[in-house]
Formats: C-alpha cells, structure tokens, sequence
C-alpha cells in the first residue's frame, strides 16, 4: 500500500485519522479553556501559564516519539522488524522514566516553578492548582505522545485517533463534573486532564499489541548509543521547535505582564492563552495532514522511490495552504466573536485577543510550506536543516522579534511578534524546498 497507491490517495486516506487525532486533542484543550473561562480572568491567565509547562513535556514526547517512529518507519519500508521493535521499546520506557523524574521535580519546586513559567501573584493560586495533577501525569503524557507518534508512522494512525478520542471525550465529560458539581474549581479541570490522559495511554499501550503493530516489548529495551542516536536524528528537529515553544510561551507570558495596563495583567496574559489554544486548534489539522504525509514519505524514502516522496511533498503543501487561506479568512472576519468564547465578561481580554488573532491569521497561509518542509527533512534525515528550521518560528526569529517590537510599538508590536516570526520562517524554507525537490528530481 505504502509504495504503489497514488501518493494523493494515500495520503488522505492516512491524515483522516492524523487530523481527527490533532483535532480532537486541540477542542478538548479549547473545551478545558471555556469552562475554566467561566471562572474568572485570572483562572485563564493560570491555565495559559502552565500551557508553558505543557509545551515542555510535549517537546519529550515528540522527540522520543518522533525520533523513534521515523527509524521504525524507516525500518519497516527496509524489512527490518527486529530493530523496529527494538526501538518502539527504547523510546517508549526511555520517555516514561524522563517523564517521573520531569514530574517529581516539578512537584517538589511548584511554586518557584509557576513563577518561572511568568505566573503574577494575582494568578499563582490558579497556575499552582492546574499544574499539580499535570505534573502527576507526566510521565504518562510524555509516553502517549511516543506511542501516539509510534504508532502514526508505522501506518497504525487509526489506532492512535482511538486512543486520543478516549481520553478526549473522557476529559470533555469529567470537566464540568469536577470544577463545578464537586466544586474543585481549576484543580478539577487538572485532575479531568490527569484521568483522561492515563486512560488513553492504557488504551494506546494495549493498540501496540495487537496484529500488525510493531509490540512494544520491554525485554527488547537497549539504551544504547546507537539507539539514542538514531532518536537524535529523527527527533531534534521535533525537540528544538517544541522546547523554543515552550520557552517563547514564557517569554510572551512575561512580556505580556511587562507591557500590559497596570492592573489588567491578568487579562492581557489571558488574551494571548487564549489565542495560543485557538491557533493550536487551526494548526492541529495541518499538523494532522502533515502526520499523514510522513509514514508515505518514511516509506518510500527506505525503498528508494525518491519520485513519491517528491508528488507527495507537493500535494501536501498545495493542500495545506489551501486549508490554512479559508481558515484564515474566518479568523480574520470572526475574530472578536472567536475570542468572546471564552471569556466575554472581559472587554479588556476580548479587545487585545482579537488584534493578536487577527495578526496571527494574516501569518498563517505561510505556514503551509513552512510546515511540510520540516517534516520531510526530518523524515528524509536532513537533520541540521530540519533543526534549523524547525528552530526558525519559536526561536530564530521570535526571539529577535520580541525584543525589537514591543519596545518600538509597545504592547501592539507583542501582538504582531509570532507574525513576523511566521514571516521571517517562510523566507528560511522556501530555498530549503526548492534545493530539496532538485535532489529529489536528480
């Protein structure tokens, strides 16, 4: 299937289940944003300071998970099913153990941890209480994330959508029963978050043993340099853009206090929060696609059909784009409607989130080559053009920006920085595509 069906049919039979995977876990986040905007301004404010934290551990889970699955992926299209097995055990237990000790730390240096994540003492209370049972179930978020992404890329993405879906619709149904009917505020929405996790991770654990998954087997765990190299390659690139988004998450949680009004520093972190929960939910699905398009790239990239690797970077890029220009124009149009979702009692939130949306959505349709472009050089072992870039939009060029604009236009150039960043990444991965599909012509 991977090396003889049409790359275009292939790879939307591939991203249904990537992007409803993707999609699912981005509304339940938009679901935890609404009802803990129901609370108040600065119970947002928490939730978006330990979306910081949450940006972390993902920046481990897909390392591992990507590293790993691309080598399966990789190995699977060379016929080499005993060193696919060894790895699925290597990235898998390795990312659990990581995860304990992450999440032990965390909830011994809590307080000083939140502070650092740019919590104020306004929103510390609600930081600490969210980040508590997230940090309990970190080792077992990080871990689901490797199966997740395992999974994806041996061909298994229907397994991983189950198994994101469960702990979706489980976190969706105990949100309002925790915060409201036992009357566990923020807390509660952490603890739904910590049950529903654990619960997808036992029902993608269990997807692992079944026929035609590559069985994760601890015995056939091997913590060796070779391994761990290979989880370097396919990984860093995942690992720079995770980690540079979960520092640029901290450094717009800090700035945002800087350059808000004195006494609405609450509402402003808040307004960004709730941007970063709305933009993840339109990424998720070109992410989603682009998860489609790696299995069909790891494939025939391990059997040497570089001129499917070319038409299916192609068609993914033509269709992400597409995609991305219709939801930026809805953005554009709706975006005070968008962000009063979640919190309309505030004009303040309402009034900074819109212009910050609206930014973002002019950005946005550059991504659709941005995005591709990273994922087939990570899948094609191009691993120091794949960092570079992947490194370009959280760090490259958002950390320049955010220090030039807000100081020239205040609080309007904080609002404007991921734009420019977007903008800045484009220009780094357009000549990385063009050199890409020569060699591949060749």
């Amino acid at each position: 299937m991977m090396t003889t069906t049409p790359v275009n049919r292939l790879i939307l039979r591939m991203s249904v289940p990537t992007i409803t995977s993707m999609l699912v876990t981005a509304i339940y986040n938009i679901v935890d944003a609404y009802y803990v905007g129901h609370l108040s301004t600065a119970a947002t404010a928490g939730v978006g300071v330990a979306f910081a934290y949450q940006c972390f551990i993902q920046a481990i889970g897909f390392f591992f998970g990507s590293g790993s699955g691309n080598f399966i992926s990789r190995a699977l299209g060379a016929r080499q099913d005993d060193k696919a097995e060894e790895m699925a055990a290597t990235g898998f237990l390795s990312a659990f153990l990581i995860g304990a000790i992450v999440g032990t730390l965390g909830l011994i240096f809590l307080t000083p941890l939140s502070l650092m994540l740019g919590s104020t003492q306004e929103i510390l209370p609600h930081a600490c209480s969210y980040l508590r049972f997230i940090l309990i179930a970190t080792p077992f978020m990080i871990s689901q994330m490797v199966l997740n992404n395992q999974l994806r890329l041996q061909g298994n993405a229907t397994y991983g959508m189950v198994g994101l879906i469960v702990g979706a619709v489980l976190n969706v149904l105990l949100d309002p029963l925790f915060m409201y009917r036992l009357g566990l505020g923020v807390s509660g929405a952490s603890l739904a978050t910590f049950i529903s996790q654990f619960c997808s991770w036992c029902t993608l654990l269990w997807f692992t043993s079944v026929d035609g998954s590559v069985h994760i087997r601890l015995r056939k765990f091997r913590p060796t340099l070779q391994n761990y190299t290979e989880i370097v390659k396919g990984g860093l690139p995942s690992l720079s853009r995770q980690v540079l988004g979960a520092i640029s998450a901290v450094c717009l949680n800090r700035a945002a206090v800087h350059y808000a009004v004195p006494g609405l520093e609450a509402s402003t972190v808040a307004a960004f929060a709730v941007v970063s929960r709305v933009m993840q939910c339109a990424m998720s699905t070109i992410l989603g696609f682009g998860q489609g398009f790696q299995p069909v790239c790891g494939f025939n990239w391990g059997a040497q059909l570089y001129m499917r690797v070319k038409d299916s970077f192609l068609f993914t890029v033509r269709t992400c784009t597409t995609g991305i220009v219709i939801m930026s124009i809805f953005g554009l149009i709706f975006a005070p409607e968008i962000i009063s979702f979640f919190r309309s009692e505030d004009p303040e939130l309402i009034r900074i989130g819109t212009t910050v949306l609206r930014w973002q959505c002019i950005a946005f349709p550059l991504v659709g080559l941005t995005t591709p472009t990273n994922m087939l050089l990570q899948n094609i072992r191009r691993t120091g053009m794949a960092t570079i870039l992947a490194m370009g939009r959280q760090g490259l060029f958002f950390y320049p920006a955010i220090l030039i604009a807000p100081r020239i236009w205040g609080l309007s150039g904080l609002q404007a920085t991921l734009a420019i960043a977007d903008l800045c990444t484009f220009l780094l991965a357009l000549p990385f595509a063009i050199r890409i599909i020569r060699e591949l012509n060749g």
